[in-house]
């Protein structure tokens, strides 16, 4: 990003660039005198400190980020044609991690989810990638997503977050089983920003040049080793510094020790999605990798820190919404809900042209005919159209050829209720169940079998008991009725957590 301030050791200015008698003194009629209101630099510095701060965002609002660059050492090129992905490309890059919950100075260290948001400048435009340190997510229905966050924030009475609140959406959301398990166990604690894997999450879509399509989920795995803290070796970091993750991924840069990512993806065959066990579009499911094996494609090295973390970091805009030629959609409700969300967001946090700003700006031409609005740093040429719609034959046009292999997907067609073509399956037609979409084709599609394979599985003993405790301390505060939900809601991810979480808890009564 360029210095706007080029001349910084030359005289103290105001911001259109005349210089200032004094930082000391204000202008007054005499020395016992009012202040005069054309002492325009007083005025000027007091109303620009008054406007410092934006709307911090409603989620992911404490986080830290750099710079870095893509490696694409592989060759996938037979999956996308996208730019990015092809073999031996080298690309600009922003990354941000975050947690969720917690406001602009909450501690790193609480439990929670991490965000991981990863900004590609390629020569097609940006491609953003807005992932977690988990493969799954809490819910599959973007109309809920404010209600989960309500749930996590504060009490509009007492201004305090509620242990209560929280378990009364998630039990009364059997759909979040599958992210609980992850957020209660060890991977809800990370170490710092940089012991972490990262996860796309969403699925997406793949397209290459021979216009065929396949289904792919991201994966970002750790160089520096996954990590994590306990609730006590957290609660004790968290008294001695809340900032240790930002701190953390900084100092690295800055001695050099670069923190790196292998990026990695699963690939699902665009028509086995139709007969797959679950529905590989619901975020709160994951792809066996038995059935789908990491596929390599490069690697992320974070190798700058930025230079000013207000501009660099805090007005970064990631959204879903940006895509690139190769790149595309799947019927995932959430990621659906996300792409208009995500960019909703920053139009009002940083104004609708925040891509004007230079850390979101793209690195290759922009040809658009949005015009005006807060902000508007660049704009066309006076001399072409203004509106797409021309018949002058100069301007920008659309790229029809382009469009006619654009990664599209399926959509149900409203009155029958049905998949186009047939190839996902039948929509459930009646009531709710037509607005949910539900799929009626894989067989192990439910809420808890993912969960509970994760709780017998792949935990061992110790991270079990770890789970045990931690879901345990997590219930502090809930009501007798919520209390039995959650016992219930556990018991169904696996009996003996049940069990075991209802024993522990009873004993702390």
């Amino acid at each position: 990003m360029s210095n706007l301030y080029e001349g910084s050791n030359g005289p103290t200015t105001r911001l259109n660039g005349a210089p200032v008698p004094t930082e000391q003194h204000s202008q007054t009629n005499g020395l016992q005198g009012g202040i005069n209101l054309h002492d325009v630099h007083l005025l000027e510095k007091l109303a620009h400190f008054n406007r410092e701060r934006i709307p911090e965002r409603v989620v992911h609002a404490k986080g830290a980020g750099a710079f870095g660059e893509l490696t694409v050492t592989e060759d996938v090129s037979k999956y996308t044609k996208a730019a990015v992905f092809q073999p031996n490309t080298v690309t600009p890059m922003l990354a941000r991690f975050s947690t969720v919950a917690g406001e602009q100075g909450s501690p790193d260290g609480w439990r929670d989810v991490r965000g991981f948001s990863l900004k590609f400048y390629t020569e097609e435009g940006n491609l953003d990638i807005v992932g977690n340190n988990t493969p799954v997510f809490f819910i599959r229905d973007g109309i809920k997503f404010p209600d989960f966050i309500h749930s996590q924030k504060r009490l509009p009475d007492t201004g305090l977050r509620d242990a209560n609140m929280q378990w009364d959406f998630w039990t009364a959301s059997p759909e979040s089983a599958h992210q609980v398990t992850y957020l209660m166990g060890d991977r809800g604690i990370p170490k710092d920003f940089r012991h972490m894997d990262g996860f796309g999450s969403h699925t997406y879509q793949w397209i290459n040049a021979e216009g065929e399509r396949f289904w792919v989920k991201y994966h970002f795995k750790t160089r520096q080793g996954w990590d994590f803290l306990t609730d006590d070796e957290a609660a004790e970091l968290v008294g001695e510094n809340t900032d240790h993750a930002r701190q953390d991924l900084f100092e690295a840069i800055e001695r050099g020790d670069y923190p790196t990512w292998d990026v990695k993806v699963q690939i699902m065959p665009y028509d086995e999605a139709a007969s797959y066990k679950v529905n590989p579009f619901d975020l709160t499911k994951t792809w066996s990798q038995k059935d789908y094996p990491l596929i390599p494609v490069g690697h992320f090295t974070l190798n700058r820190n930025p230079g000013n973390f207000f501009a660099e970091i805090e007005q970064a805009a990631f959204a879903p919404s940006n895509t690139v030629p190769g790149v595309g959609f799947s019927p995932d409700k959430m990621l659906l809900a996300r792409v208009f969300s995500y960019a909703d967001a920053h139009r009002y946090r940083l104004g609708v042209n925040h891509d004007q700003l230079p850390v979101n700006q793209p690195r290759c031409p922009v040809n658009s005919f949005s015009q005006d609005g807060y902000g508007t740093y660049h704009y066309a040429n006076p001399n072409l159209p203004v509106h797409g719609s021309n018949a002058t034959g100069r301007g920008p046009e659309a790229d029809t050829a382009a469009a006619a292999k654009a990664a599209g997907c399926p959509v149900h067609s409203g009155h029958a209720g049905q998949v186009d073509a047939g190839t996902f399956g039948q929509w459930e037609s009646v009531g709710e169940e037509f607005y949910a979409g539900a799929y009626v084709q894989h067989p192990e599609d439910d809420d808890f079998s993912q969960a509970g394979d994760l709780v017998r599985n792949v935990m061992d003993d110790a991270e079990r008991d770890r789970l045990a405790d931690n879901i345990v301390g997590a219930m502090q505060g809930v009501s007798p009725e919520v209390e039995q939900r959650v016992y219930q809601y556990w018991t169904n991810v696996d009996s003996w957590l049940g069990a075991e979480v209802e024993k522990r808890f009873k004993v702390t009564k």
